[in-house]
């Protein structure tokens, strides 16, 4: 598992137990989901694990 990788399986713990102490089962389903720190710090870490830190570029 690369750093990237590492990154989002971190952020993405973080993102499940808001969902579970809110009891939602998407960030979708909460009111703060445009606003929410920690899901656009998901949904970064996604694209840089995709793309591995090159701009624009995905590795699939």
């Amino acid at each position: 598992m690369d750093a990237f990788e590492q990154k989002l399986d971190e952020l993405k713990q973080k993102v499940q137990a808001c969902q579970e102490r809110k009891g939602v089962g998407s960030c979708l389903r909460c009111s703060l989901t445009l606003e929410c720190a920690d899901r656009k710090a998901y949904v970064a870490s996604v694209y840089a694990s995709m793309n591995k830190g090159q701009q624009g570029n995905f590795d699939f």
